[in-house]
């Protein structure tokens, strides 16, 4: 299925222009990709917009002396982010971004060292000093309190600060990228076809959806095309990766406010899950399965063990939310506004628990499915609870007809053409947490040159700190564990 695309090279001020009247139509800024070119820093912007599937990249260039670009900050929040990140990563500046202050990089980095650049150094020796600061909240009775970034679980590090009145919290400031790995400078220099390890492990729970986004932007690079059966089952595989892990979701919500039970059946459930995707593709993470032109399935799942999977999560989810104190405790607490999803650029279940349409099978579908849309409106834990509840049910429903319709081979494999020349692609995927965005270049031997990964927690982080406002800090870990954002995902 074609999308349109346009690819438009735009003086800085043409940039804004253009910009503002994508975003007036309808569009959203998806990703911004710096690049270091021989001569110029190079800079590209992708807005998408479905139902139908449209595709616009603006580009615009800054001088290598003086690597700066016009902010969009005033036209769009993501847009803000993205700038503070090219900012810490390529030392391209933003002018007259309100906010120009660090982002990815932490107090302890050198100021002068910019990890992205083709001619920057190793990882230099980090000081340990430095000071990342806070805005304070003060007035009589106000308290801090700072969680993590080193947890008491097995979650990945991250720090919190809260100010406090009381037991309600005034104010949330989060501070990311512990982790931060270096990735998509691990994909310079890959061969096209040589990469996909790495777009597995992007966010280990999202391997497969990072995986076909991966591969859908080299073939789109290099100008393979697979037949619509090679795509339903990528489909099927996607829809099983969303299932193990809503399931689990709705175990840990539960298990949040003491429903232990809920908890237990939950992970039996995920368990028979992933039990099932080793028959399936040989991993429990449905690691292996596709490439690059190519995807292989050892068996098709058992579509009526499917369903009764599904009738077990729904009965699971009854009993969750009959029982009054986990209800009452779901219901109301950390409301994200339509308003404030819609501005901050959420995805996924976090979105359409607030009741923004999102779902990238339907805006940007690679193959044409029957895809249930579910939705809510109240924008609290209570929402994102039955989201994935009703998603669960419409995921199995999807799977199970790609099961039952599916005809012909397990294992499609489409030839890498020879090389053309440097070249783009585009791949877009509804993962399980919402649309994952990937962007490659490659050259002329058809290595890669850049990619740019872009996982709905990204948007979906900043929105966590404003749905905490006026919620009490005991339903801090509820309310984080209802957005579930990777860690890994956002620190790239």
């Amino acid at each position: 299925m074609r999308p349109e695309w346009q690819r438009r090279r735009l003086s800085q001020g043409g940039l804004a222009e253009a910009a503002e009247d994508l975003l007036g139509k309808g569009f959203r800024l998806a990703l911004v990709a710096a690049h270091d070119d021989p001569t110029t820093y190079r800079v590209v912007y992708l807005f998408l917009a479905g139902r139908p599937d449209r595709r616009v990249e603006l580009e615009c260039t800054a001088p290598k002396d003086d690597p700066a670009v016009r902010s969009l900050a005033y036209l769009s929040f993501p847009a803000s982010r993205f700038e503070r990140e090219m900012a810490d990563l390529y030392g391209i500046r933003c002018t007259g971004h309100p906010k120009p202050r660090r982002l990815v990089r932490h107090a302890h980095w050198p100021e002068d060292w910019y990890p992205m650049r083709r001619a920057a150094p190793a990882a230099p020796e980090f000081d340990g000093s430095g000071h990342f600061p806070f805005v304070p909240v003060e007035g009589s009775g106000v308290y801090e309190i700072p969680v993590g970034p080193v947890h008491a679980g097995l979650i990945e590090p991250g720090h919190f600060r809260f100010s406090v009145a009381g037991e309600t919290v005034l104010r949330l400031k989060a501070r990311l990228w512990f982790v931060h790995r270096g990735l998509e400078k691990l994909f310079e220099g890959r061969p096209a076809g040589g990469a996909v390890d790495l777009a597995e492990r992007v966010s280990g729970d999202t391997s497969v959806a990072h995986a076909l986004a991966h591969c859908l932007a080299i073939e789109n690079a290099l100008g393979i095309e697979l037949p619509d059966e090679a795509h339903r089952l990528r489909a099927l595989l996607v829809e099983l990766e969303r299932l193990y892990n809503h399931a689990a979701d709705l175990g840990a919500l539960a298990n949040d406010v003491g429903f232990g039970i809920a908890h237990a059946h939950a992970q039996r459930i995920r368990e028979q899950l992933l039990r099932l995707n080793y028959a399936v593709a040989g991993h429990r993470l449905l690691r292996g399965s596709m490439r690059p032109g190519g995807v292989a399935l050892r068996a098709l799942p058992d579509a009526a063990a499917l369903r009764r999977i599904a009738a077990d999560v729904a009965e699971v989810a009854e009993l969750t939310l009959h029982n009054t104190v986990v209800y009452d405790r779901f219901s109301g607490t950390a409301v994200l506004q339509h308003e404030d999803a819609h501005a901050l650029g959420c995805l996924g279940y976090v979105a359409r628990a607030s009741g923004v349409r999102t779902d990238a099978r339907i805006e940007h579908p690679t193959t044409a499915l029957p895809v249930t849309e579910v939705d809510a409106a109240a924008g609290d834990v209570l929402a994102r609870y039955t989201v994935r509840r009703d998603e669960f049910a419409a995921s199995v429903e999807l799977a199970c007809h790609l099961i039952e319709s599916h005809s012909g081979p397990i294992e499609y494999t489409e030839p890498q053409p020879p090389p053309r020349g440097p070249r783009s692609g585009i791949g877009i995927v509804e993962g399980w947490r919402g649309t994952i965005v990937h962007r490659v270049e490659t050259d002329a031997d058809d290595r890669i040159t850049r990619a740019k990964i872009v996982d709905p927690s990204w948007f979906n982080w900043p929105a966590l700190p404003v749905a905490m406002a006026d919620t009490i800090v005991p339903d801090f870990p509820l309310a984080n564990k209802s957005f579930n954002q990777s860690y890994a995902g956002n620190d790239l």
